[in-house]
C-alpha cells in the first residue's frame, strides 16, 4: 500500500486486509487496469471507471458489519442478488450497484464475474 492508501484508510485501518484482498483479486484478473485513490473512493478503471470502493453508508450503520468495505459496481442491467445493498439507474442502461463487503470470504467467484461484467461494461463504453 501506498501512502495515498493509508491515507484513505485512517478512519477505517480494520478494513484494510478486506481492500487488499479484493485489489489483489483484481489485479490478478485485470493486470492493466488503472487504480485512483481519492477522498471518498478509490476507482478502478479501463477506459471508463469500472469499480469502486468506499465506505459510503449503503445500509444503516446498525446494519453494516465491522469492518467492511462497500464495492460499487457499474452495470447494464439491474443485478439481482440478496448481497446488494442498493442500486439505481442513473441514467438508461446504467446501473449503479453498491454490494457491502463484510468478510474476505465475501470477494469470491460470484462477486468477481460481476466485477468482471462491469469491467466489460465499461470497456465497451
Amino acid at each position: 500500500m501506498n501512502r495515498n492508501d493509508l491515507m484513505f484508510f485512517d478512519k477505517y485501518p480494520d478494513a484494510i486486509p478486506l481492500y487488499l484482498h479484493f485489489e489483489e483479486a483484481l489485479c490478478s484478473v485485470f493486470p492493466h487496469m488503472e487504480k485512483r485513490v481519492q477522498k471518498t473512493q478509490i476507482t478502478f478503471s479501463n477506459r471508463h471507471v469500472f469499480a469502486c470502493v468506499s465506505f459510503a453508508q449503503v445500509k444503516k450503520k446498525a446494519a453494516l458489519p465491522d469492518p467492511y468495505i462497500v464495492i460499487t459496481l457499474g452495470l447494464p442491467y439491474p443485478l439481482e442478488s440478496e448481497r446488494v445493498a442498493v442500486k439505481t439507474e442513473p441514467y438508461p442502461g446504467r446501473w449503479t450497484t453498491h454490494i457491502v463487503v463484510g468478510s474476505i470470504d465475501e470477494i469470491n467467484a460470484e462477486l468477481l464475474i460481476w466485477v468482471k461484467q462491469a469491467y466489460d461494461f465499461a470497456d465497451s463504453k
